[in-house]
């Protein structure tokens, strides 16, 4: 037992050094920026890597950037998705809810290679996955469910008016960001753009007769957008449904299909013959939320707003967070549409539906085509 113990302290040991030696050369590759230090490498993708900073002098003249931030960083050469999702973020800026962009900078690491750098909100409680996953399985109380549910449908809302669909939610892009506010405690906010596409571009691709194609994590895929690549507002409300679902239950929705082939896993998803349960301790508001985002037919799943009114969401106290102050950054005026309720795309979206009779008609109509909880 001793000498099992030992060796696994060992191989425990063996892993934190590789990962030190690697955020050391990490360090050195890429730089350091004007203001800030890079420190501890804390992600990394086929993107970049993803590091913590801390500015060198907090007084200095770029004190208006927060103390600690987070830093999407890969070589100028290689970092087209990371400019896109830059170009994204300055788009959509202005939403407590979403995952804050303070600009970008060019390092120069070892060897005079160059870095493109996005510096980032940080989320100092980590990613919604590891809160979920903290719950061993047993899921979050209903009271942190609704208050998590609630944050993303608000950052989404503002997403989607600004003429974006995120293609990829999941409770590892939804960051848990300390509120400074009287409340205290984290805010779940949106983060990681890199897979968002701009409406405008979809009905284009739809034009042009483009073959089905899909962007984002199976596991969190909507019917339509596997069985005919069609990845539009309803597909983002039905990967906020398997949140809400996981968040409950502490498993992935298709937690049976977790070790399948992608082409596999695809098809179950998309045939619609497997349902799946949920423990009678959820609320019937719970349930009934998830049955209004995990609707199999599209123009009967709600919209974000809508979700937003759902009686799962009512009497839940204010998260008291700071609204972003006026962006500096420049956006594209083309892309931001009315602050009404609905968007003209949400109308087309909800067509069906007299306007008189949005709500009430979509909370019946729904029942025509359930999902069994």
């Amino acid at each position: 037992m001793k000498r099992r113990l030992f060796g696994g302290d060992k191989d425990h040991e063996g892993k934190r050094s590789k990962q030190e030696d690697w955020t050391k050369h990490a360090q050195k590759m890429y730089g350091d920026g004007a203001a800030w230090v890079r420190g501890v490498m804390i992600g990394k993708g086929s993107f970049g890597c993803v590091f913590i900073t801390n500015l060198k002098n907090d007084k200095s003249r770029y004190s208006l950037y927060p103390p600690v931030m987070a830093v999407k960083s890969a070589e100028v050469s290689a970092s087209g998705s990371i400019q896109k999702e830059k170009e994204v973020m300055d788009n959509i800026s202005g939403c407590p809810y979403v995952i804050k962009c303070f600009g970008e900078e060019i390092t120069s690491g070892e060897s005079g290679r160059m870095v493109y750098n996005m510096l980032l909100e940080y989320g100092s409680g980590g990613t919604l996955a590891d809160v979920i996953k903290s719950s061993n399985g047993k899921g979050l109380p209903e009271l942190d469910v609704r208050r998590h549910a609630r944050s993303i449908l608000h950052g989404l809302s503002h997403i989607h008016k600004r003429g974006y669909v995120h293609c990829d939610l999941k409770p590892q892009n939804v960051l848990m960001v300390a509120n400074e506010g009287k409340t205290g405690g984290f805010v779940a906010k949106i983060g990681d753009l890199g897979s968002a596409k701009r409406m405008k571009q979809m009905k284009k691709n739809k034009m042009n007769n483009y073959g089905p194609c899909w962007r984002g994590t199976p596991m969190y895929l909507s019917p339509e957008a596997v069985v005919n690549g069609v990845q539009e507002k309803p597909a983002d409300v039905w990967a906020v449904g398997c949140i809400v679902y996981e968040m409950l239950t502490g498993k992935p929705l298709w937690y049976s299909y977790q070790d399948l082939g992608v082409s596999e896993m695809i098809s179950r998803i998309g045939d619609g013959r497997d349902m799946f349960s949920i423990c009678s301790s959820v609320s019937a508001e719970g349930r009934s939320f998830l049955e209004k985002c995990l609707c199999r037919k599209v123009m009967c799943r709600l919209t974000a707003n809508m979700l937003l009114k759902h009686p799962f969401l009512k009497g839940l106290p204010d998260d008291d967070i700071d609204e972003i102050e006026e962006s500096h950054e420049v956006f594209d005026i083309n892309t931001i549409t009315s602050s009404s309720l609905f968007s003209d795309d949400d109308e087309l979206w909800l067509s069906s539906c007299s306007e008189d009779e949005d709500m009430n008609g979509r909370f019946h109509e729904v029942r025509r085509f359930p999902v069994r909880l």
